[in-house]
């Protein structure tokens, strides 16, 4: 399972790579393992604004559906609107091509909260 050391994580298994004031945002290797092949992502709006921890779209494998959660407060800038088609991008790229949203973030103190791939990598043992 890879768990990028230059990322941050959240305890509900998303990802953040932090660049100036604009987070990356998508879900683990260990998430979409979990989950299996994805067939749907429910993807916000570009424009939408979400406080941390708020619902800003939906995973769906052949085994669930699971909610994505905002990691930090912000604005939606970008959607990685390839996942609509191609939605098992995630499972074949979590990291890289499999991103699912870019956000403009409002309170940058926030991101303390986050994981370090050390406590992400216990957390998931």
């Amino acid at each position: 399972m890879a768990i990028p050391a230059e990322l941050n994580y959240t305890e509900d298994h998303e990802w953040v790579k932090i660049e100036s004031e604009t987070a990356m945002i998508g879900i683990t290797d260990y998430a979409q393992d979990q989950l299996g092949g994805l067939v749907f992502v429910n993807l916000p709006a570009v424009g939408d604004t979400f406080a941390v921890g708020a619902v800003f779209g939906e995973v769906e494998s052949v085994k669930s559906v699971s909610e994505l959660l905002a990691p930090l407060s912000g604005k939606v800038i970008e959607v990685n609107a390839e996942l609509e088609s191609a939605p098992e991008t995630i499972n074949n790229d979590p990291y890289g091509a499999g991103w699912i949203i870019k956000m403009s973030v409002s309170d940058p103190s926030q991101t303390g909260a986050l994981l370090d791939a050390t406590a992400y990598e216990a957390l998931t043992a």
